[in-house]
C-alpha cells in the first residue's frame, strides 16, 4: 500500500503498534456486527421477496466476514514479539492479510461478472420482486457506505494499509448493494436487463480493485521500498542529527505497515570509535522516534573517505 495515497496531515505515524492493533480490532469488530446483521436481513428478505439479487448481495456480505476475521487474525499475529524464527518480528502478517483480501476481492468481482453474464443470457429467468427488497437494498447501501467511511477514517489515522484494504472491501459491498437497488428498480419498472448490466460493470470494478490490492501486497512481500518522499524525510532526520556530516545509501523495505531501513552516515574522521558510535545511536533513535521505522541499521563512514564502497549508490 502506498501511503502517499493516504490523506494524512502528519509526516509520520505517531501511533504505537499496540494502538494501531487496538484501532484495527475495534473497527473490524464494528464491521463484523454490521455484516452479520445485514447478511441475515438480506438473505431472509431476499427469499421472502423473491429477489435473487438481494440474496446474492447477502451472500456477498458474508464474504466481508471472512475478510474481517483475516484482519483480526493478522492483527493479532503481527503484534507478536520477534523470536528466533522471525528476528525482524511478525509485521508481514499484515502484508499477507492484504494479499488475501485482494484475492478475496478479485474472486468476488469475478463471481459477480459470471453471475451477470448468466443473467444477460437468460433475462426471462429473473422473477418479479417485492418492493420490500428495494428498501432493504437501499438500507444496506447506506449502512455499507457509512461503514466504509468509518473504517477508512480509522485506517488513515493509524496509517494501516491492511485496514485500507478492508475498508475498500466494505465499499465493494456498498457497490454491490447499489447494483441490487438499480436492478430492483429496473425489475419493478419492467426493465430486467438493468440488473445484470450494472452487476457486470461493478463486478469488473471490484475485480480490478482486488487485483490492485493483491499486486501491491505482493510487492511489499518482495521488499519494496517506501516512496521517495518518505526516504527523503528519513535522510533529512539523519542529516539533522548533531555530528552527522553526510548521509548516503539510505535503503528501506516494507515490514507490514512499518519500515526497516539501513543507511551510511558520515562523521568527522578524527573522532574516536566511541564518539562515532554515539552519533550513530543518536541518529537511529531520532529516526525511530520521528518515523514509522521499526529498525535502522547504520554504518559509520569517515567524512573524507570517498572510495567505491562508501560512495552514494547512483540511482538506477
Amino acid at each position: 500500500m502506498n501511503f502517499s495515497e493516504i490523506d494524512d496531515d502528519s509526516e509520520h505515524s505517531t501511533h504505537t503498534p499496540a494502538q494501531r492493533a487496538a484501532a484495527a480490532a475495534r473497527s473490524t469488530w464494528v464491521s463484523v456486527v454490521v455484516n452479520v446483521v445485514l447478511s441475515s436481513v438480506q438473505i431472509v428478505v431476499g427469499i421472502a421477496a423473491k429477489s435473487q439479487g438481494l440474496v446474492a448481495d447477502g451472500i456477498h456480505s458474508l464474504s466481508d466476514l471472512v475478510a474481517d476475521f483475516v484482519v483480526l487474525i493478522a492483527g493479532r499475529h503481527s503484534q507478536k514479539d520477534a523470536d528466533e524464527d522471525h528476528p525482524y518480528g511478525h509485521q508481514r502478517f499484515e502484508n499477507a492479510a492484504s494479499l488475501a483480501l485482494g484475492l478475496l476481492l478479485l474472486g468476488v468481482g469475478v463471481g459477480m461478472v459470471w453471475s451477470a453474464v448468466g443473467k444477460l443470457q437468460t433475462p426471462e429467468s429473473i422473477p418479479t420482486a417485492h418492493v420490500a427488497a428495494l428498501w432493504v437494498a437501499l438500507a444496506a447501501l447506506v449502512s455499507k457506505e457509512l461503514l466504509f467511511r468509518y473504517m477508512l477514517r480509522v485506517a488513515k489515522r493509524v496509517k494501516s494499509g491492511m485496514l485500507v484494504a478492508n475498508a475498500w472491501h466494505a465499499r465493494s459491498d456498498a457497490a454491490s448493494s447499489l447494483v441490487v437497488a438499480l436492478g430492483l428498480i429496473g425489475n419493478l419498472m419492467g426493465y430486467p436487463l438493468l440488473d445484470p448490466i450494472a452487476a457486470l460493470i461493478v463486478g469488473l470494478m471490484v475485480a480490478k480493485m482486488g487485483w490492485g490490492f493483491g499486486w501491491d501486497a505482493l510487492h511489499d512481500l518482495m521488499d519494496r521500498a517506501v516512496d521517495e518522499s518518505e526516504v527523503e524525510a528519513i535522510r533529512q532526520t539523519l542529516m539533522n542529527t548533531p555530528g552527522v556530516a553526510g548521509v548516503h545509501d539510505v535503503r528501506t523495505r516494507k515490514m507490514g505497515d512499518m519500515v526497516v531501513a539501513d543507511a551510511h552516515i558520515e562523521v568527522d574522521a578524527m573522532l574516536t570509535v566511541e564518539e562515532g558510535h554515539n552519533i550513530a545511536v543518536a541518529a537511529r533513535q531520532a529516526v525511530m522516534q520521528r518515523h514509522r521505522v521499526l529498525n535502522l541499521m547504520t554504518h559509520v563512514d569517515p567524512a573524507h573517505r570517498h572510495d567505491g564502497d562508501h560512495e552514494a549508490t547512483p540511482p538506477p
